[in-house]
This record gives structure tokens, C-alpha cells and sequence, in this order.
């Protein structure tokens, strides 16, 4: 029996559903509104693609959600979290959460402690764990928060305080309060580790209410399948994972669509662009698989350290508002979003939108009545365009990693806006379904694990420690839904120390593997 896989995204304008085949085949495709309810356009997603399906061949589901990071943005549905910092008596001066924007400040932070414990770059540490310490802030902590974040100086050479004091907190208050551990969540930089860790925290609820609804969703239509969330390297988690680490899904949407694009492309190394109905995103994939920042990334306004997708964002879509008079002509960055619908001219509305402007210019049909639009002023659809246009090849061009003229491949529901040919491009191509990229991205995903942590070549030999890198990956990517029996490593960076003592280096793992089969 051909097996089935459901793959949903949903973006800030339209929710994204697709059926793909074990081949890859596509066999339904399906859009919805995105409205402030983001599980009624997954209910509306799923209700679409799949009538007509024999639903006993659908065996895994997929979602890309904004849900978390729309939770940082607009600090709403987060989690007070207790912040316990295993570092004194090196790391007193900045405080957990000094840099944060006030009222996020106000929202998650709770109790707050710096202890004794955590390692010096080499493993050494800096002093014991004061455990008498942990059990008090563990006390104070009760019936004030819902999760803990720990994070531990060097966590990346050594968590075994992280791992300690996390067990302590368990013994003193049972499933009273959820935790995460830095180690998990970051890499070199404590600070910043620090932060992504706490944002972590704040999400499990939302986590766990996105995955619940998931569940309900697909319960409901009949589906009684296995279940995963996408994260912002391409891959996937299972939804359980998910709740565990949902800061690894913020950022997922664009990583989806590029994934989709090439796959649909047939290509491993282009240029993506990802125009929906309130902003474009650009990105570059290597091998198939997303270029990752390496800056230290702000989310929310709050300096993080985790893997984020190496991505340029700019107020550009279908639903984007213009404004003004020929000669001067304003674009967005205000946009209508998933009222395009109804609002854009070409839908019977009064707001001139770049979805009006594409189908004055003939680039978008089929959306809306072109009548409505016949008698706009040429010169303010063509000044719009020109800098539609412009903003394409800019963001091409801050994104491109040389010289050599990669291809772009434009995808969503606003990409009829890219244009035909851009300056330093090879060639744009527009692939089949790409208008739903993303959820294709989604459908097709593998499961992957990542480790990034501290190692003494000098102590063990180079050999042993890239093992127990590789292994850890691997177990990690298990843990995600790989199948274990085909799990392979993606990519080994080794970077050298040349400050720490004992050859000390920084060994970054990468693997991945396709789902395991379902029962």
C-alpha cells in the first residue's frame, strides 16, 4: 500500500498543506487563511487536502508553525521562568537577563541565581557545585514559576553541574517544574547560551499546547499517524522532541520553503526566495541544506547563540500596501496580510496592494478580477515594480556567498513578484507547486541531530573525540525520529582552540537520516 505523508505550514498570511507519496510525488496541495487563530487555518488546511484520500494510507503528519515565535514577539502565552546560573564566582558582573527588552523582561524572567559551580574552558572547575544552593533556589522557585533554565559556565566542555543540578531540582520538587539545560540548547558563549535557554523555557507551554492541537487536529479528520514538528536546520523532531526544545522551531517557515524549493528544483546549492503575503525572505542552501548564521541572532530583542538559518527578511508580499502619487511611490513595509483576500482592489476592496500592482503589470493572474485594476496609473505600477525589483536583486546580492551566479529560485504565494531575470543571477526558476513550497519542504524533511561542544585532543586523541561527537549526533538524530539503521553524518567542523591548553578544540556534528518507519 502506497504510504502518505501530510506536510502543513503555516505562515503569517496563508496556511500551507500538502500530500506527498514515499517517492516524493505530489498527490494533493491545498492554501488556507492564516487567521489570529493559527489552528483554525490548520483544521482548514487539513479539512481541504485531504478529501478525497484513503485516509489508512496517510501514516505521518508534519508542521511548521510560527506559534513560538510569534509567542516571543508578541510576549504573549509565555512562561515565567526561574534562571539558575552555575558560575560564581567568575561570571557576578552582568546579571541573567540584563540586556532584555523591559516588558520581555517583565514577562518571563522570575527568580534569579548565580551559584557556585561550572568549568573553565579546559574542563577545570571553576568551583564545586553548591548544591545547598540549587535545593534552595529549587524551593523558591515553587509555586512561582513553571520551568527552570540552568545554564553552567563552558557547558559545552563539560555539563555534568547542568546534569547534577537538574537532578537536584527533580528530587526536591518532582514534575512541579519543567527544565532545560543549556548544554542542550546553545554553544560557546555563555551569555548568549544563557538567553536562548531561557526563551526555551519560556515556550514549553506553548509547545505543548502547539503539539496538543496538532494532535486534536489530526485526531479529529480520522488521523492516526505519527506526528513531527519542523526546525529551522530543515529537518525534523517529533513532536515529544518538540516540547523539549521548541526553540529550534523558531525560524522554521523560511527553512522549510527552501528546502522545498530545491527539492522541487531538483537543485542542492541555489539561491531561495520566499515571497508569501507580508514579507520575502532570502536564503542559500549548500548541499541541500541551509547556510547557518554565524553571528549571534537576535530574537524578540534578545541576543541568542543558537543554530539560526542564515536568512535576510524584508516587508515585501502579495498583501503589501502602496501608497502615494506617481513620483512618490511608498511600498509597504504595512501590509494587509491574509485580508488580501478581501481587501486587495483586484478582491473587490479599496486598499491598493502589490497583489494589484502584479496583475496591473501581468505578472499574477487567475488571483482577484483584472478588471478592477485596468485603469491604475501605469507610472505607479511601474515605479512599484522597479522597486519590487531592486529590493530582489539587493537581498540576492548581500546574500550570495561569491562572485559565481547561483540560480534563484523564487517560491510562495507571492513570488509572482520576482521577477523574470535578476542582475547576478543565473536564471530564476519558478518549479512545480511552488506556491507551496514550504509544506513540501515539510512533507519531505529528514530527521536530524546536531552537537556542538569542547574537546581536549590532548586528554583522549583526536580520533576517540570526533567518535564521541559523531555518536552523540547520531543518538540525537534517533531521538529526533531518524532511523537509526540509516542515519549518516552530514558534516564534521573541527575548529581549533589554539588559547585553550591540552589542544583544546570546538567539534560541531551534524546528522541526519530519513524517518523511521512507522509500525
Amino acid at each position: 500500500m502506497t504510504q502518505l505523508r501530510i506536510g502543513i505550514d503555516v505562515g503569517g498570511t496563508n496556511t500551507d498543506a500538502i500530500i506527498v507519496d514515499q517517492d516524493g510525488t505530489v498527490v494533493a496541495t491545498t492554501k488556507a487563511a492564516t487567521t489570529p487563530d493559527p489552528s483554525d487555518g490548520i483544521r482548514a488546511a487539513l479539512d481541504a487536502v485531504i478529501a478525497g484520500i484513503d485516509k489508512s494510507s496517510v501514516t505521518q503528519a508534519m508542521l511548521g508553525t510560527t506559534h513560538p515565535a510569534n509567542a516571543i514577539i508578541r510576549r504573549k502565552d509565555l512562561e515565567k521562568v526561574g534562571v539558575l546560573r552555575l558560575a560564581a564566582p567568575s561570571s557576578l558582573a552582568v546579571r541573567p537577563g540584563a540586556a532584555w527588552p523591559k516588558d520581555l523582561h517583565a514577562e518571563v524572567i522570575g527568580p534569579r541565581q548565580i551559584i557556585r559551580g561550572g568549568f573553565e574552558y579546559d574542563g577545570r572547575e571553576i568551583s564545586p557545585l553548591d548544591e545547598d544552593a540549587v535545593r534552595a533556589f529549587a524551593a523558591e522557585c515553587v509555586g512561582t514559576v513553571n520551568s527552570v533554565a540552568i545554564t553552567s559556565a563552558f557547558a559545552p566542555a563539560s555539563f555534568d553541574h547542568e546534569l547534577r543540578a537538574a537532578q537536584i531540582i527533580a528530587d526536591e520538587v518532582g514534575d512541579a517544574l519543567r527544565i532545560g539545560l543549556s548544554h542542550r540548547v546553545g554553544s560557546i558563549g555563555m551569555l548568549e547560551r544563557e538567553n536562548a535557554t531561557i526563551l526555551n523555557a519560556a515556550l514549553f507551554g506553548v509547545a505543548q499546547a502547539v503539539v496538543n492541537g496538532f494532535h486534536a487536529a489530526l485526531e479529529s479528520h480520522g488521523l492516526d499517524v505519527d506526528s513531527y514538528l519542523t526546525q529551522n536546520d530543515g529537518t525534523l523532531m517529533t513532536s515529544e522532541e518538540a516540547t523539549r526544545l521548541p526553540i529550534l522551531t523558531v525560524g522554521s517557515g523560511p527553512t522549510n520553503s527552501m528546502r522545498g524549493a530545491c527539492a522541487l528544483a531538483g537543485l542542492a546549492d541555489a539561491l531561495v526566495i520566499d515571497v508569501g503575503g507580508t514579507s520575502a525572505d532570502v536564503g542559500i542552501l549548500i548541499d541541500g541544506f541551509p547556510r547557518e548564521s554565524s553571528a549571534a541572532v537576535e530574537v524578540g530583542g534578545v541576543r541568542t547563540n543558537f543554530r539560526m538559518p542564515d536568512l535576510i527578511s524584508i516587508g515585501l508580499g502579495g498583501g503589501t500596501i502602496v501608497s502615494g502619487q506617481h513620483g512618490s511611490v511608498t511600498v509597504g513595509p504595512d501590509s494587509v496580510g491574509y485580508r488580501v483576500i478581501t481587501e486587495a482592489l483586484i478582491n473587490g476592496g479599496s486598499t491598493l496592494t502589490l497583489s494589484d500592482i502584479s496583475t496591473a503589470a501581468g505578472r499574477l493572474s487567475g488571483f482577484g478580477e483584472a478588471a478592477r485594476v485596468s485603469d491604475l496609473d501605469p507610472m505607479i505600477v511601474a515605479e512599484s515594480l522597479a522597486w519590487v525589483d531592486e529590493q530582489v536583486q539587493i537581498l540576492c546580492e548581500r546574500m550570495k556567498a561569491s562572485r559565481t551566479a547561483l540560480p534563484l529560485i523564487a517560491v510562495g504565494g507571492g513570488s509572482h513578484l520576482v521577477p523574470n531575470s535578476v542582475p547576478g543571477i543565473a536564471e530564476v526558476i519558478r518549479p512545480a507547486h511552488h506556491a507551496v513550497a514550504n509544506a513540501f519542504g515539510a512533507a519531505i524533511a529528514e530527521a536530524s541531530g546536531a552537537v556542538d561542544r569542547v574537546y581536549r585532543y590532548e586528554a583522549d586523541g583526536r580520533e576517540a573525540c570526533l567518535d564521541d561527537a559523531k555518536q552523540l549526533a547520531h543518538d540525537a538524530a534517533v531521538r529526533s525520529g531518524a532511523d537509526p539503521n540509516h542515519v549518516r553524518i552530514t558534516s564534521v567542523v573541527e575548529v581549533p582552540m589554539t588559547y585553550l591548553p591540552g589542544q583544546g578544540c570546538r567539534v560541531q556534528v551534524k546528522a541526519a537520516g530519513p524517518l523511521a518507519p512507522t509500525a
